[in-house]
């Protein structure tokens, strides 16, 4: 990105602004290396990485990084074997210890929050934690750089030391300053010279005090002199303050030996600490401006909505659609000064070099970008005294060079095109120089006075006129950007508003072309129809809301009624069942006595004990599937692939429309009529056969697991049959339990006296049911697992 563009629409301002947010020093490197990528999935991830962190901060409040140094010119001195100072290694210290607690910050997050941060993730991956090293650094350097008494016992044991000397000295020298001797003192205090403890003595008393002079005053009439007492405890201050320093410098000298070895690593830690920093702060920012994440357009489609300039109070920038690269990719923006034109200019240059640089732009959700190799620029006053250069060479030198330079992959941004000459030859040479761009192919949006651009933007292939909202009532620019409407004078208008006589306007009127009434009369129609437009779709959009509500309500009513009525018939089954249970009861005893008497040579019939136990068993009623999804609040709905171009039904509007963008949230954006509305998947109908056809293509593998399933029960039903061995496996809990106590009936009946269940392993639902069954059972005399597997249960009868 060429520097002159980022210099006309202020990126060092942004920059500035996300440089407050920063607190490290590696974050404040790449700020300030940081420029517009020209490629596609590098702005993608930057962009993802902005994401993740406005996750981190929406769910975790940020990443809470500690301020950090440039710890660069350390490891340039360890790696010459230099020792490392108190200051420096806290730096270093502070950096390793910032390590350990944003991996474990990351560690925590995913684990509270279940949310994966890919984007973010592979960074954090790079951190080297050196748990010792950071532990010996936190144990002997404070936050301030001074060396801990517990850097080392020495140290520790000739501070103590030095603490009991200057104890003592001030106890002895207490007798010089409290006791009979201080009637001699100029001053009783004590105080230092030469690194020793003196006490101020008047210079006639000299004679009084033994010991050593080492300094007097300016007048010479005090002298501050150690007495001879203090003399041995000075030295002994001395010689132990001599082995603190050497102690100290062996410290320090350990420790940047400790950190030798992993220079590489700890350079490594800081430059990844600091695109994390530099991340959570264009997340913050992003949160300031009420920023969104634009989407990337591949085919090169700008559409900001309700864009605004970032570096104007976002509470009073006036929101703008800006729209490039769909229907047309020129603009033609005219209108009177002071009314916007030159800020919408560098909104939609700086908003695109700011997605380019992976920030998020002050517009409304569902804005998208491209991405240009270039955006260029000839804007504001560039009138050069040094050069003797008027403003119209000035700027025809800057479009010269544009003109030069530009690709088709690039963005070029016009203000006052053709400005500074004569009108007529401007407005010729604004209309060739917009034909040179669009003979390239490039993007382009221009703004200028000329009524004569009105027609061109009419006229031209991809090419839209557009304007700035005046209020002739209040005189007042709205600053609100109008698509495919030219500006029109409204000197005339403002004028008579101001008081000009009726008769001068009146002549002004007649001496105005035709040519030129009529184009204001059809701007100003214009106008009239765009404010008819806006006004229904207010209207339409609160009509909407209303009929949300509704439909809200109607649908909470609905669900309170289906779930008190699936709770009833669920209540009513269940009562059921206890009726049937206690038949079954009931029924067990009969056949138990059907059981004897066949075994003391009754007439009965084996299949006429069956038939009464099967009969009494479909008595149970279970609870539907159906009434199973209402109580748990999901019926799913039919899902049909809706895609670009297809046209849709919106029930709220009765009105048909076609799909224009497919957007995230299963939202899409719909042209309905004039009106482009951007409406949740559920509130719009596909008007096509393919739900019909995706409910036949569902049915059939829910037919194909039933049947999977007869087979299964079948297949099981079969083998209880054919042998004393049942094998539950692969069955459904409800049809094992069901199988196995037709099993064991038909067992009992055929006289066995044992039997063999295959009921595998699995989750054990099966095995634990059917060992609770056995349990109950009084026929059964025992049961127990028939292998170290637990996959089968031996059961002997009474």
């Amino acid at each position: 990105m060429n520097q002159k563009i980022l210099e006309t629409l202020e990126y060092d301002a942004i920059k500035k602004q996300l440089q407050n947010k920063m607190v490290t020093a590696g974050g404040a490197q790449e700020l300030a290396t940081l420029t517009p990528t020209d490629d596609a999935t590098e702005m993608q991830q930057w962009l993802a990485e902005t994401a993740d962190a406005m996750t981190i901060i929406r769910m975790a409040g940020g990443m809470q990084l500690t301020r950090l140094g440039n710890i660069q010119p350390q490891m340039k001195r360890l790696k010459i074997d230099a020792d490392l100072n108190g200051t420096e290694l806290a730096q270093v210290g502070r950096v390793l210890f910032a390590t350990g607690q944003v991996k474990q910050f990351f560690e925590n997050f995913i684990f509270d929050h279940d949310e994966k941060l890919l984007n973010l993730q592979s960074y954090v991956d790079r951190l080297i934690t050196l748990p010792e090293v950071t532990r010996q650094l936190n144990q002997s350097i404070d936050q301030d750089g001074r060396i801990t008494d517990e850097a080392s016992p020495e140290l520790k044991r000739v501070r103590q030391l030095i603490l009991g000397t200057e104890n003592g000295i001030r106890q002895k020298m207490q007798e010089y300053t409290r006791g009979k001797m201080a009637k001699y003192l100029s001053d009783p205090i004590v105080t230092i010279r030469n690194d020793r403890y003196v006490v101020p003595v008047r210079a006639e008393n000299r004679n009084k005090f033994g010991g050593v002079v080492h300094d007097q005053s300016q007048t010479g009439q005090t002298l501050y002199i150690e007495p001879a007492p203090v003399v041995d405890l000075n030295n002994r201050l001395k010689e132990a303050q001599l082995k603190e320093r050497a102690e100290e410098a062996q410290v320090l000298h350990d420790l940047s030996a400790a950190l030798q070895p992993y220079q590489d690593e700890i350079l490594e830690n800081a430059k990844v600490l600091g695109h994390l920093d530099f991340v959570n702060a264009k997340a913050l920012y992003a949160i300031d401006l009420k920023a969104v994440q634009p989407e990337y357009s591949p085919e090169q489609h700008i559409r900001l909505l309700q864009a605004r300039h970032p570096l104007l109070d976002q509470k009073q920038a006036v929101a703008n659609d800006i729209i490039l690269g769909e229907d047309y990719t020129a603009i033609i923006v005219t209108g009177p000064n002071t009314g916007g034109k030159t800020i919408t200019l560098k909104t939609l240059g700086l908003l695109q070099i700011m997605a380019q640089s992976g920030l998020f732009i002050p517009a409304d959700e569902y804005s998208t970008v491209g991405i240009f190799d270039n955006i260029f620029a000839d804007i504001g006053d560039e009138q050069s005294i040094e050069q003797s250069l008027s403003t119209f060479s000035s700027h025809m030198v800057n479009i010269v060079d544009i003109l030069d330079k530009m690709t088709p992959n690039s963005l070029v941004l016009f203000d006052e095109l053709g400005a500074g000459t004569d009108p007529q030859e401007g407005a010729a040479l604004a209309m060739a120089i917009l034909d040179a761009v669009g003979a390239i192919g490039a993007y382009t949006v221009a703004t200028t006075h000329y009524p004569e651009l009105k027609v061109y933007g009419y006229n031209r292939v991809d090419t839209i006129n557009a304007s700035m909202e005046f209020d002739v009532e209040t005189l007042r620019p709205t600053y609100r950007f109008m698509i495919g409407i030219p500006g029109r004078s409204n000197a005339l208008e403002i004028s008579k508003r101001l008081g000009l006589s009726e008769n001068i306007i009146d002549q002004a009127s007649q001496l105005t072309s035709d040519d030129s009434q009529e184009l204001n009369d059809m701007i100003q129609d214009l106008v009239d129809k765009r404010n008819l437009v806006t006004k229904q779709k207010i209207e339409l959009e609160q009509q909407l809301q209303l009929n949300r509500v509704k439909t809200n309500q109607l649908d909470q009513a609905t669900e309170k009624i289906a779930v008190e009525q699936a709770t009833m018939l669920e209540k009513a089954q269940k009562e059921a069942n206890h009726i049937v249970a206690e038949s079954r009861q009931k029924a067990d005893r009969i056949i138990d006595d059907l059981h004897r008497l066949q075994r003391q040579g009754g007439n009965v019939k084996e299949n006429q004990i069956i038939d009464a136990k099967g009969a009494l068993n479909a008595l149970r009623q279970e609870p539907t599937a159906e009434n199973n999804r209402i109580l748990r609040r999901a019926k799913a709905k039919k899902q049909v692939n809706i895609e670009v171009g297809d046209t849709v039904l919106v029930p709220e509007y009765g009105q048909q429309g076609t799909i224009l963008r497919k957007l995230k949230d299963g939202k899409y954006e719909v042209q309905i009529g004039i009106l482009k509305m951007v409406l949740p998947g559920a509130e719009i109908e596909k008007q096509s056969g393919v739900m019909a056809t995706k409910a036949t293509k569902t049915s059939k593998p829910k037919s194909s697991a039933k049947k999977s399933r007869s087979v299964s029960t079948n297949q099981a039903m079969n083998r209880a049959n054919a042998s004393a061995t049942l094998d539950l496996r692969g069955v459904r809990y409800d049809a094992a339990m069901h199988e196995l106590d037709r099993f064991i009936d038909s067992a009992l009946l055929n006289n066995l006296s044992s039997v063999e269940i295959i009921h595998g392993k699995g989750t054990g639902a099966i095995r634990k049911g059917t060992h609770e069954y056995l349990r109950s059972h009084r026929a059964v005399k025992e049961f127990n697992f028939t292998g170290p597997d637990q996959g089968a249960t031996y059961v002997e009868f009474n």
